[in-house]
């Protein structure tokens, strides 16, 4: 993954399609930075950052991807990774469905995924440090780049998803106490049923966790 580290940027989304459109695609690369001023959430929203926490994107060929990921369920798969990551560095982080890291009750960060014919765009913003008392911060120092190689090499291991998802699973039942947007509304997730693609089941609804 080639690796571009900017000092400051307004959304490495958006720079990231920019270069795309005026480059082309010719390998898996990810803008970097720890200063975002116009970072973009999930359903459009603003990701309210601050300096000194992390902001990347990445874009990478469906082809790159492993062969039995649900692409509906890609932020899943790229948020698990990171998580599992993070974990094994001692963060108590975990992963709300489908896209949100979160220590104990309060959200530290997210994921988004967006499609452009073969090739997928992730952005994940992540609090290092406090921002305000609506949002919880990573419970452990990191080396950023450390933490980014680790993560794009694991991405290149094209580990399966049955693999990721087994994992998920386990930790999904902390999401019984959470809700999640569903149609602009909040739904509760205290009886939602996890199905093998990453999807969920509210009563007779089905719900995907693409964002």
């Amino acid at each position: 993954m080639k690796t571009i580290y900017l000092n400051s940027v307004d959304s490495t989304h958006t720079y990231l399609k920019d270069y795309i459109k005026k480059n082309s695609y010719i390998q898996p690369l990810a803008i970097v930075t720890t200063n975002q001023t116009d970072g973009i959430g999930s359903r459009s929203n603003h990701w309210e950052g601050k300096k000194g926490n992390l902001f990347f994107s990445f874009v990478i060929s469906k082809n790159d991807l492993p062969s039995d990921l649900p692409i509906q369920s890609a932020s899943i798969y790229f948020s698990f990774i990171l998580k599992e990551i993070l974990a094994s560095l001692s963060s108590k982080i975990w992963l709300k469905w489908p896209n949100d890291f979160y220590i104990a009750n309060k959200k530290i960060g997210g994921t988004i995924t967006s499609f452009n014919g073969k090739l997928l765009f992730c952005g994940i913003g992540l609090n290092l440090y406090y921002i305000n008392d609506n949002f919880g911060f990573l419970d452990i120092k990191i080396d950023i780049k450390e933490v980014l190689d680790r993560y794009f090499s694991t991405l290149e291991q094209k580990i399966l998803w049955k693999h990721i998802f087994s994992k998920y699973v386990i930790e999904f039942k902390k999401n019984r106490s959470f809700k999640v947007t569903i149609d602009s509304k909040k739904v509760s997730l205290t009886d939602a049923k996890l199905n093998d693609d990453g999807s969920i089941q509210i009563k007779d609804k089905k719900v995907y966790s693409l964002r």
